[in-house]
């Protein structure tokens, strides 16, 4: 099968040349994002295989279906940004690696928590800086602290159960409750409950209908005053406009983000030679208690692996006329 690698990024590459030993697909990688213009590099190929933020909107997804593909591999978890009521209605089967390594974005989400409540990045710059004042350093323990997980799905899943042996208490909201995780000590409760009793609430659940924007003005008016919000889903769960409002009332004790609403113009590239265009995302970067990483949570060696194998297997179970339906994604699943 030829496949149109779009965003293809070079530290990508080893992973899949290595993967397609297995398969011998012909892949043509592909520097552009994938947008109603670009779809012309994907004339002569079987299929189109995007990352989290190529826009494959209905008129990009129907200049695919005319250029000849069929099938939409995504090399992520995530589908938000795939209009999959034009696929359907085209007959394109779109695929996605459902599950790659909980433990990449859990392990991260504990990184970027410590990190943040130890103010471990500004220690860092102050001692090359050769400052080593301790003052406006301090944090707080985890140990004791409440924790709330929204979305108990793999990685939540994993994550409480981190939080869980760093001796907090782990409550947990989720429409569908996890028993493994029940039984491993964590207490599911109402929405509300948890955003009041939490000291750090960590997002864990997919970008849908119901939870676009879960987190809005109304939603941080019931954290915990001085609470730590840390999202590592998907970045329009978050309402940042509230997010702001809610930092310059300095209700939120921290913020932790690997993940932004507008981060497609942002995230993936360098653009450390350019002026930041998005005026929001700037002023995100104003406060002293946020900490933004562009969506890496995912990024490791074994997570890599893992999605180079997957997405390539798909294609080729596509290919034989039995794609994993645990890898089709429903379009009933579109978010509105």
């Amino acid at each position: 099968m030829r496949i149109a690698m779009f965003s293809a990024k070079e530290y990508e590459l080893e992973f899949y040349e290595r993967a397609n030993a297995g398969f011998q697909h012909e892949l043509t990688p592909l520097d552009a994002g994938l947008t109603g213009v670009s779809t012309r590099l994907a004339e002569g190929h079987d299929a189109a295989c995007i990352f989290a933020n190529d826009a494959a909107d209905r008129a990009a997804i129907t200049a695919l279906h005319e250029a000849g593909v069929r099938l939409l591999l995504l090399r992520c978890a995530g589908f938000n940004n795939v209009d999959l009521e034009a696929a359907a209605e085209l007959g394109m089967t779109v695929l996605r690696v459902p599950a790659y390594s909980p433990h990449a974005v859990a392990e991260h989400t504990t990184a970027l928590i410590l990190t943040l409540n130890r103010r471990i990045h500004r220690a860092y710059n102050r001692v090359r800086e050769g400052n080593f004042s301790l003052q406006g350093l301090m944090g707080f323990d985890l140990h004791g602290r409440t924790v709330g997980v929204v979305g108990t799905g793999k990685i939540g899943a994993v994550f409480a159960r981190i939080m869980l042996g760093f001796g907090c208490e782990v409550i947990a909201a989720d429409p569908s409750p996890d028993e493994a995780c029940a039984a491993s000590g964590v207490r599911y409760a109402p929405m509300a409950e948890l955003l009041a009793r939490a000291d750090i609430v960590s997002l864990h659940c997919p970008l849908t209908p119901a939870t676009k924007h879960l987190i809005n003005d109304d939603a941080l008016a019931q954290m915990k005053p001085g609470a730590m919000l840390v999202n590592t889903s998907r970045g329009a769960v978050v309402d940042t406009g509230a997010l702001i409002r809610a930092l310059k009332s300095e209700r939120l004790g921290g913020v932790a983000l690997d993940v932004y609403e507008e981060e497609a113009d942002l995230f993936f590239r360098d653009l450390s030679d350019h002026v930041i265009k998005d005026d929001v995302f700037a002023r995100l970067l104003t406060f002293p208690n946020v900490l933004i990483t562009a969506h890496q949570a995912f990024f490791t060696r074994d997570a890599m692996n893992s999605i180079a194998e997957t997405t390539l297997r798909n294609a080729t179970d596509f290919e034989r006329g039995r794609p994993d339906p645990a890898h089709v994604v429903d379009t009933s699943l579109i978010v509105r």
